[in-house]
């Protein structure tokens, strides 16, 4: 069934052919290795990505993109497992819809484009690290590959005025976000705090979603834009909900076996509002841009159980997430010498899974590469992050993440890849939980 399902998706997407249907898209081979643990396989992916676009007339446009994936490892359990492809135990595969929408142009008005179906909207001038990027969930499964977004069911319209645009969003249902593949969602999960002599012994989750109802699940957003001194700029709101839970409720309560104790907790989507700045223009032969949110969360407790020696379970509540606004901001430049070697550089204040004031750090993100051989090869001698948790303190307090690179391409459409991702760090950070997962990658691509 599930392949007669994907034959006869194929077979709707190449129905326009006689409209001259444009038909592209790549093959992605990727495999990485841990460093530690004996040389551990921890990713193991073969994609083909489709990708149909077309005009049948003046005033409408389509595309939509299609990803096939054979991802994970496999996992038979049993013996009846060994015998059945379409449980995706052997062989694990999958497919995901990227995008797929209409653009509507002139519609109703000479000047409005309307685009309606799944869609990425990107926000934000920055180099992958955009504060004012919220509309479409973050997708973090490949922690490394930052700045990737899922598309989201939308509505956009886009009025035109002069040198400038008037865009308006809404997105009738919330997605959260994917986390990181494997061990490295390590990175996002800060460890649960336990009375004193207590251990750990089970853990237990439960997300609570926004209903699927407008009032609950629906965000919108505002930005217009335009040109000013030579600069690209714009202004944004955005009305919606943080993509990655928050705990709400957290219960510890002790099992049979003295000293030890479960928790079981329950975790939200709070809400939010930002509202955005960006710019990006260059300042003689320097590329510049800059880019803040202002962010206006809502108000979120968090009710913890916790076992007493004298009172058993008592309940108290804290500040989970304060309504108080905080600002996220970061600033960038690149710049290619003479010689060839090109720098990127920029200075992060606020990662995207930060929330409140006091939790926001500064983080350095640094890339200096250079192309040969009439730019077949590549060689990104640093790319890496720098994540700094208390100034005052750095040398006990940061975080480093990231690794050369080289990329080969024997011809115009083939790239051929080998890296290393390595992690550092000392403190409570995001990198410090995650400092003994460095790995190596091998990764192909080809485009078509």
């Amino acid at each position: 069934m599930r392949r007669m399902w994907l034959a006869g998706m194929l077979l709707l997407l190449a129905a326009p052919l006689q409209a001259q249907v444009q038909i592209n898209g790549y093959v992605q081979n990727y495999e990485r290795f841990r460093l530690q643990q004996n040389g551990r396989v921890t990713w193991n992916e073969s994609r083909l990505g489709l990708k149909f676009e077309g005009n049948p007339s003046d005033n409408l446009h389509y595309y939509s993109e299609l990803r096939i994936r054979s991802f994970g490892f496999p996992n038979p359990q049993t013996v009846a497992d060994l015998q059945r492809r379409d449980r995706s135990r052997v062989a694990p595969w999958a497919v995901e819809v990227r995008e797929a929408y209409i653009d509507l142009y002139g519609f109703l008005l000479d000047n409005l484009d309307l685009r309606i179906g799944k869609q990425r909207i990107a926000w934000g001038t920055a180099d992958n690290l955009n504060p004012t990027d919220n509309l479409n969930p973050d997708d973090l499964e490949d922690i490394f590959d930052f700045g990737q977004h899922l598309g989201s069911q939308a509505i956009r319209a886009t009025y035109y005025f002069g040198d400038w645009t008037l865009t308006g969003v809404f997105i009738p249902v919330f997605t959260p976000a994917v986390l990181p593949f494997g061990d490295w969602a390590a990175a996002f999960s800060e460890p649960t705090a336990l009375p004193s002599g207590m251990t750990l012994v089970q853990f237990t989750d439960r997300l609570r979603l926004p209903e699927p109802r407008l009032g609950e699940s629906a965000s919108y957003g505002v930005k217009i834009a335009g040109s000013l001194l030579n600069f690209d700029v714009s202004l944004s709101y955005y009305a919606g909900r943080d993509d990655l839970p928050l705990m709400s409720r957290l219960a510890i309560v002790p099992v049979d076996t003295p000293g030890q104790v479960r928790a079981d907790a329950e975790l939200v989507f709070p809400r939010m509002r930002v509202l955005g700045f960006d710019l990006a223009g260059s300042i003689g032969s320097v590329g510049v841009w800059a880019e803040a949110g202002v962010f206006l969360p809502e108000d979120v407790r968090l009710q913890q159980t916790l076992p007493d020696p004298q009172a058993g379970l008592i309940t108290r509540e804290t500040v989970a997430l304060s309504d108080e606004p905080y600002v996220k901001w970061v600033v960038g430049a690149d710049y290619t010498f003479k010689s060839g070697w090109y720098v990127n550089a920029q200075f992060l204040h606020g990662f995207l899974h930060e929330r409140g004031r006091d939790q926001l750090q500064d983080y350095i993100a640094l890339r200096l590469e250079k192309s040969f051989m009439h730019d077949a090869l590549k060689l990104a001698l640093v790319n890496l992050v720098l994540a700094i948790q208390d100034w005052r303190n750095l040398s006990e307090n940061y975080g480093l993440a990231g690794g050369p690179s080289l990329d080969y391409k024997p011809t115009d459409a083939l790239t051929v890849s080998l890296g290393a991702f390595l992690v550092e760090g000392r403190g409570e950070g995001l990198f410090s939980r995650v400092k003994q997962l460095d790995e190596v990658f091998f990764k192909v691509v080809y485009d078509f």
